[in-house]
């Protein structure tokens, strides 16, 4: 088999598409992953008559358990129209093994870090901080669940308990994905999960991934999938230089904000940031 970076007389193409970073919905930026951008690589592939299979480069640490979870189900579409091959990087673990998981062939260098199949959140919480500092806060309810959460209250047993069932309820999700993809019994994950971490030959020797190697030796597995001899590569997601964003580092106001935060006690820039996060509102993996 061949491939060149340079167009030959095949139309053949494998599609590597990048997937690094912190997973996230939306857009990817800054050295996230973002769902949309991935889903809409993994689309643009599929659809492709060209493209005859993809390769998905995993590098994550997870993220985001909805975000996960929409690309899992991007990658299940393609993998019903051609061989869909990850080959993991550094790191794919939680979310990163989460969106790996149903390829037909996962590759991963022996000393990867992957698994870490588990879920937790995050909930900011205050309550401490305000009474300290005199500040009070009161609700008005028409029922015991009007309210949902505050930062400026104690969770209640019933909050707790509905958290707890979402967290447990993607948990139970995340290991039948694995389950399904890997060809394993719910018992047989449920021993590798737990939150546990592998190495790559680890992951290999249990029945997380199938093959150790880099990208080459997935880009030659996807070749063989598609039973295809001679190819060329195209990556995805096509790079765009976003000029917003390059001027808003440049604004004056970014200084601002800085300093603004920089002069704020602890505790309440701490909440500031955990309040406006994504991360920090939603079950990650």
């Amino acid at each position: 088999r061949s491939f060149s970076t340079k167009e030959n007389s095949t139309k053949n193409r494998i599609a590597v598409i990048i997937a690094e970073g912190e997973i996230v919905s939306g857009k990817s930026s800054n050295g996230s992953m973002g769902s949309a951008t991935i889903v809409e690589a993994l689309r643009e592939a599929r659809l492709d008559k060209n493209v005859k299979a993809v390769v998905l480069r995993v590098n994550s640490p997870g993220g985001s358990a909805l975000a996960s979870d929409v690309m899992w189900r991007e990658i299940m579409l393609t993998k019903k129209v051609k061989p869909v091959v990850v080959s993991m990087g550094n790191l794919a673990a939680s979310g990163g093994y989460y969106i790996a998981c149903n390829a037909n062939t996962i590759f991963a260098d022996p000393m990867t870090v992957t698994g870490s199949i588990g879920v937790f959140a995050t909930i900011p919480n205050i309550k401490g901080f305000t009474d300290d500092i005199g500040i009070k806060a009161e609700h008005v309810m028409t029922h015991k669940n009007a309210v949902g959460y505050s930062p400026f209250e104690p969770i209640s047993p019933g909050f707790r308990k509905s958290a707890l069932e979402g967290i447990e309820y993607v948990y139970d999700t995340f290991k039948q994905r694995v389950a399904d993809g890997r060809n394993l019994s719910l018992e047989e994950v449920e021993a590798l999960a737990q939150g546990r971490v592998w190495t790559g030959l680890q992951a290999k020797e249990n029945g997380l991934v199938d093959e150790l190697g880099g990208l080459g030796a997935a880009i030659e597995a996807a070749a063989v999938l598609a039973e295809i001899e001679e190819y060329n590569l195209t990556s995805y997601p096509k790079v765009e230089t976003d000029f917003d964003d390059i001027f808003a580092l440049m604004s004056p106001f970014a200084a601002i904000e800085t300093q603004i935060k920089s002069v704020l006690p602890r505790e309440f820039s701490t909440f500031i940031e955990a309040s406006t996060s994504e991360k920090n509102q939603a079950p990650r993996i």
